[in-house]
């Protein structure tokens, strides 16, 4: 495996950060982001159709500047990367819908308020990333070595999902939320959208925000998972941040596009269980035989083709609820 060297120009990861900044505070300024609002799924599903295409054109504007820069072959190379990489993340970012429905539902948290949460939770996910994907990053160039150790975790991890994939995580027992209840002021009751309140000269935080913090260890935790197979695909920083970015900057639309009908998807999860081990196993037999990326995104496709077929087969009778 080759240590983490970057196609990437300064000018290309400013841009980048440039657009995604834009993107945030349109997002919390112009488009809504701070005033309470039910997302419909037809908001949600244009918002999916958009980033998606966004993801598209950012990876056709990468493959034409590198092709008349660095040749064809480079070109086609790394686009091939970015793709297998942001269907992997995109894939892999279903799994924290499931439990963001479970924290939203356990805290009774109505529609309406879920739209912020997600806001800030996307933007506190973009920043916890960045830092792990850039000291990946750094580790991989320095200790080669440790792409094995990945593997094996990814192997681990997709073999303990196939056989955790039925339970149900219990959020009363969660260290986090534990540690928040005793050592912050929470209020009682509904305060809209708001994460803190004063009441009787005293500064409390809301509920609310307890399943703010709860939906950035989430995230943290999935990224885990979700780094390290990228790094399978390819060891450069550039097309790892930017591949991870696009999916979580697409992940609040997709919650809300697929919250009324997640339960259609139950057999998902044993797809991307399978994934993780399937990207895990190719990391350990890198010395001994290099699976192609295409070879790669193929299996990603039919793994999760499969799980979604199977599921959608398994609820036909079911409806949507």
């Amino acid at each position: 495996m080759n240590p983490a060297v970057s196609i990437a120009e300064p000018w290309m990861w400013a841009a980048f950060i440039g657009f995604v900044l834009v993107m945030l505070a349109l997002d919390l300024f112009v488009l809504g982001g701070r005033k309470a609002h039910t997302v419909s799924v037809k908001e949600a599903a244009l918002w999916s159709l958009a980033w998606f295409c966004m993801a598209l054109i950012f990876n056709a504007g990468m493959w034409w500047h590198l092709n008349g820069t660095l040749g064809a072959e480079v070109a086609d190379k790394k686009a091939l990367e970015f793709l297998t990489g942001y269907l992997i993340e995109k894939s892999l970012s279903v799994d924290n819908v499931f439990v963001f429905l479970l924290i939203f539902a356990a805290f009774q948290v109505k529609p309406a308020y879920q739209r912020r949460v997600l806001v800030y939770g996307v933007l506190g996910a973009i920043v916890l990333r960045a830092v792990m994907i850039l000291a990946g990053a750094w580790v991989v160039r320095e200790f080669s070595w440790v792409l094995y150790l990945f593997g094996a975790f990814l192997l681990v991890t997709g073999i303990r999902m196939l056989v955790m994939a039925e339970k149900t995580a219990d959020l009363e027992q969660n260290p986090v939320l534990k540690f928040a209840r005793r050592h912050l002021r929470i209020s009682v009751g509904e305060h809209g959208e708001k994460f803190s309140v004063v009441q009787g000269g005293t500064r409390y935080f809301t509920p609310l925000f307890l399943v703010l913090i709860l939906i950035e260890t989430t995230d943290v935790v999935f990224a885990v998972d979700s780094i390290p197979a990228i790094f399978a695909i390819t060891t450069d920083p550039f097309i790892v941040f930017t591949s991870n970015i696009f999916a979580v900057m697409g992940l609040r639309a997709l919650y809300f596009l697929l919250a009324d009908v997640a339960h259609r998807f139950h057999l998902l999860k044993y797809g991307l269980a399978l994934v993780l081990s399937f990207i895990g196993g190719k990391m350990l037999i890198a010395p001994w035989y290099h699976v192609p990326v295409q070879a790669s995104l193929f299996v990603v496709v039919v793994l999760i083709g499969a799980s979604v077929l199977a599921s959608l087969v398994a609820t036909r009778h079911k409806g949507v609820e």
